[in-house]
Order: structure tokens, then C-alpha cells, then sequence
């Protein structure tokens, strides 16, 4: 379990250096601040995943915190959300060394 988080961490990672190459980029060429939303970034990948962020923000999917929450989450730039998905999954999957040692018995 633990090599799937790391290898899930690994690769939400990677994409999120990728949108943050984007973004740079894209504020280069600017000369201006320009970051991707999440939400963009999600309805960038197509029909099916927009119409599932717009499934997840119907008022009966759940409790007006969790409505605001999500209207927070996908109004953040993507690659920071990502970013700190990737540090939750390499946390899940990390393995603490023991505390007595390499050698201890």
C-alpha cells in the first residue's frame, strides 16, 4: 500500500509541476501574474470531468459547508491544491525509521 501512495504522490507531483511550468510561463509572456484554477485546470481534461465538478456543486450533494468548501478548493491555483496533495499522499505513505536504531536488537 504504501509503494501505491508513493507512486500516486510521485505522479500528482509531476502534474503539478507541470501546471506550475504553465503558469510561469503564461506570466512570463504576461508580464503579468496568471495561475490556473483548479476548476479550470479540471474542465480542461474534458467534457465528463466538468460535468462531474458541476455534479459535485448541485445544492442536494451534500451540506452548505461542503458546498463553500468546494467553491473554496476549486478557486485555489491548481498547482498549489496539487501540491499539497502530493504531500498528503507521500505523508500516508511514509515509513517512520525506528526509533532505537539500525542496529539495535
Amino acid at each position: 500500500m504504501r509503494l501505491l501512495l508513493r507512486l500516486a504522490s510521485f505522479l500528482v507531483l509531476t502534474v503539478a509541476v507541470l501546471v506550475g511550468t504553465v503558469d510561469a510561463i503564461q506570466s512570463v509572456a504576461a508580464s503579468a501574474p496568471a495561475m490556473t484554477s483548479l476548476a479550470d485546470a479540471i474542465s480542461a481534461l474534458g467534457p465528463d470531468a466538468l460535468n462531474w465538478v458541476h455534479a459535485l456543486q448541485r445544492t442536494d450533494a451534500g451540506p452548505a459547508i461542503w458546498l463553500a468548501g468546494l467553491q473554496w478548493l476549486l478557486a485555489r491555483p491548481a498547482f498549489a491544491v496539487l501540491l499539497v496533495l502530493a504531500l498528503l499522499l507521500w505523508m500516508a505513505g511514509y515509513k517512520k525509521r525506528p526509533a532505537a536504531g539500525r542496529f539495535a536488537a
